[in-house]
């Protein structure tokens, strides 16, 4: 018997839901390692560029897709596409979730792991080298295969409740928690000596390093952080009631996210100059330069521990974002239940993401294009896969899809003025489509976006 189709209780629901799958490690972990390894200022600028004018239209795109059809990924573009081959878009999405899931998970076991330590106090410790205890995390085959497990465990049983019972009532508590606790840590990392130095190099621009592959990174991050050419934003949208509004239900989102980017740069730049750490650390910065920044609090090994809770809660919020895209695509015709595709998309996804796991101890030799199978996956999906899933997903909704109905699910709900309307189409057939291009061919080296 098929289930009936779920709704979000509110409008407030929705947008928190949204911000928490956008918000995440995208936001928290992802965006200070490569804003570090990319300049800066002038990486942060791009992406908040690319953020409002690309990612925004983007967002507005997936949910107008998404409540247009009232249906998962691939349904959606079935059923606004009949008999084509545009179902492939939603295909391509829900591989994509799938990959991303299979390092991301990996991560969520790192913070996982972190977590549990730190609840008796085992991580800050005297003449601790933090450098050190993140390689030896990662580093055991062990310790990182167990927190794969549990990350996916959790999100599992979240999945499995449903929408209003899993995603939507996690949401609603995690994400104010995620605001108060960064700025109490912004707030102190603001106070250390040197931190200047580190508000200068987060926030003033310095161009001449700037090349196509760091503007393709900027790209992808704002693309990672929004959540959007997977489609999922089309099947998180699918449940949303036709009286919320669009546009402002994306502008929340987007703004949330711009704003603990905004966050997550103050509370690790100042500390990474205060201790005289390097900006250009990579995938582990955040893991060293919070306990460095902690170890030097009275109670830090509290504050570290809330922290990092609230870290954990951010990175659960994306990811079930990308399982739900990955559980409603095997549900929606009503054959399976959410529970059983749920444990089995649960399984799948750890069975995958065993490589990513040991790419730092027992698989650490074994690269693809000179990168291990983690970075690699991350490289394919966050600087390939997605550039290219927005593509698609602007030309479908520009050029394909019925226009009166994206027109009235865009003004549906609010009473914007009509040349609202027009400035996002112009965006979104002409804008968008033309700067993902021009960035993707740059990033290849066919020409170099670089200041003189």
């Amino acid at each position: 018997m098929k289930e009936s189709r779920e709704q979000w209780s509110s409008k407030l629901g929705f947008i928190l839901s949204s911000a928490g799958a956008a918000i995440g490690l995208g936001a928290i972990w992802k965006f200070p390692y490569v804003t570090g390894m990319n300049g800066g200022g002038a990486f942060f600028l791009i992406f908040v560029v690319f953020t409002l004018l690309i990612g925004l239209p983007m967002l507005i795109s997936e949910f107008i897709i998404g409540r247009g059809a009232g249906k998962e990924a691939i349904s959606a573009y079935k059923k606004l596409a009949p008999k084509s081959t545009w179902v492939w878009l939603g295909r391509l999405g829900v591989l994509g979730c799938f990959l991303l899931l299979s390092f991301y998970s990996v991560v969520g076991g790192w913070v996982l792991i972190y977590s549990a330590l730190s609840i008796p106090g085992k991580v800050i410790s005297e003449h601790a080298q933090y450098p050190a205890l993140f390689e030896h995390i990662i580093g055991s085959p062990l310790i990182t295969i167990l927190g794969l497990g549990l990350f996916i465990f959790l999100n599992v049983i979240v999945i499995a409740s449903g929408i209003k019972n899993g995603i939507e009532r996690a949401s609603k508590y995690m994400m104010p928690l995620l605001f108060i606790f960064f700025i109490i840590l912004v707030i102190r990392s603001l106070t250390l000596d040197g931190a200047m130095e580190g508000v200068r190099f987060f926030l003033a621009p310095d161009f001449s390093n700037m090349t196509g592959g760091a503007v393709l990174y900027a790209l992808g991050q704002s693309f990672f952080s929004l959540a959007v050419g997977f489609s999922c934003m089309v099947t998180y949208s699918s449940y949303l009631d036709k009286q919320v509004s669009i546009p402002s239900s994306a502008g929340s989102v987007v703004g949330m996210n711009i704003f603990v980017s905004l966050l997550a740069g103050l509370a690790i730049f100042p500390v990474v100059f205060s201790f005289g750490l390097e900006p250009a650390e990579g995938p582990g910065l955040l893991f060293i330069i919070l306990p460095s920044v902690f170890s030097q609090l009275p109670f830090g090994e509290v504050f570290l521990c809330l922290f990092l809770l609230l870290f954990l809660f951010a990175t659960l919020t994306s990811s079930f974002s990308l399982f739900e895209i990955i559980v409603s695509a095997f549900t929606e015709n009503g054959k399976w239940t959410r529970k059983a595709v749920a444990w089995l998309t649960g399984i799948i996804v750890f069975a995958a993401g065993i490589p990513a796991a040991l790419s730092s101890s027992s698989l650490q030799d074994f690269t693809l294009f000179g990168k291990t199978i983690f970075d690699a996956t991350d490289y394919l999906v966050s600087n390939l896969m997605l550039p290219l899933g927005n593509l698609f997903i602007a030309l479908f909704i520009s050029f394909r899809m019925d226009q009166m109905l994206v027109k009235v699910e865009f003004q549906l709900g609010h009473h914007l003025s009509p040349s609202w309307f027009s400035i996002w189409r112009t965006l979104m057939k002409w804008l968008v489509p033309i700067t993902i291009v021009i960035v993707f061919i740059s990033s290849l080296g066919i020409f170099d976006i670089k200041a003189p």
